[in-house]
């Protein structure tokens, strides 16, 4: 096993995935520093960037339709208490964009996940067999990265984010 602090960047995940690529979001709130101002004027108007050529979204979505472009499938789920925090909703806004991208989002009620068995924290799982970690602080702020390839830890993240997937909601479907 491999376990490292050492962590590409986005870009370099993605690119190096030849399959999948897959991401488990577990938190109802975020402290990304990059949100913050978006996050703000969301929540004093209701208003939020949706251009996916905006400054805010360029590299996300091109870095999105480049990965599906090669055939790599690239989902997203998100496990959110219900009703949904202000972030859950800032992110919901928002994913609409992800989609446009290349993204398929589903959403599962934090409720009906109570027996699945979960890592403790959000993952990205490159071809089912790279795992990286994403960690966060208490109020949400990111702590860095770890990658790991232990076939293991892989299965439990794949397991996990598989049964999250069939039961999640589609997000066309989903109604918070």
């Amino acid at each position: 096993m491999t376990q490292t602090d050492v962590v590409p960047g986005f870009d370099d995940l993605l690119d190096g995935a030849g399959v999948s690529a897959v991401h488990l979001e577990m938190r109802d709130d975020y402290g990304v520093p990059a949100e913050s101002p978006g996050f703000a004027k969301w929540l004093e108007t209701g208003e939020r960037e949706v251009d996916p050529a905006s400054e805010y979204w360029r590299f996300w979505v091109e870095l999105v339709r480049r990965t599906v472009a090669r055939g790599v499938v690239v989902r997203r789920a998100r496990i959110v208490s219900e009703p949904l925090s202000d972030y859950a909703r800032y992110g919901l806004a928002g994913a609409e964009v992800n989609v446009l991208a290349g993204e398929e989002i589903r959403y599962l009620p934090r409720r009906r996940a109570s027996d699945i068995a979960l890592p403790g924290n959000d993952f990205w799982l490159i071809d089912g067999r790279l795992v990286r970690w994403n960690h966060f602080s208490g109020n949400g702020a990111p702590a860095g990265g770890e990658m790991c390839d232990d076939p293991t830890t892989a299965a439990l993240c794949a397991s996990a984010f598989g049964a999250v997937w069939d039961r999640a909601v589609p997000l066309a479907d989903y109604k918070s």
